[in-house]
């Protein structure tokens, strides 16, 4: 409540129609206020208190899946091109959409096989 009472107090007026005031007036109990506290902290994708204690939490589950798709077949889409091209240009690799909260990472090097690794691998697979 001391980090975010900005928020809080912002959600509990927007949602509830209720003034933290009335905490010192009398008006709303600490009982009634953590209830409509943990109800507050459900309501993923919407609520200032929500997002002041989780950015991540400002997107819905469902927001999130659709941005995992839209990532798959933007990536399935440039296998696809990638894949049945005949130009000698590589095009680059598909950008993940932005997430709220998620920082974006630094994708691994890539790791290639020196030729003794390969000829061993051949080697191996010839033995079968």
């Amino acid at each position: 409540m001391r980090d975010h009472s900005d928020a809080l107090e912002a959600d509990l007026l927007e949602v509830f129609s209720i003034d933290l005031l009335d905490l010192w007036t009398g008006g709303l109990s600490l009982r009634r206020l953590h209830v409509l506290i943990t109800s507050l902290l459900a309501r993923q994708g919407t609520g200032a208190l929500v997002a002041a204690i989780d950015e991540s939490a400002i997107w819905t589950h469902e927001a999130h899946i659709l941005a995992r798709i839209s990532d798959a077949l933007e990536a399935a889409n440039w296998l696809f091109i990638s894949a049945n091209s005949a130009g000698d240009e590589a095009l680059e690799a598909p950008e993940p959409m932005w997430r709220p909260g998620i920082e974006p990472s630094e994708p691994p090097p890539p790791v290639t096989a020196s030729g003794a690794d390969v000829a061993v691998w051949f080697g191996q697979m010839n033995s079968l």
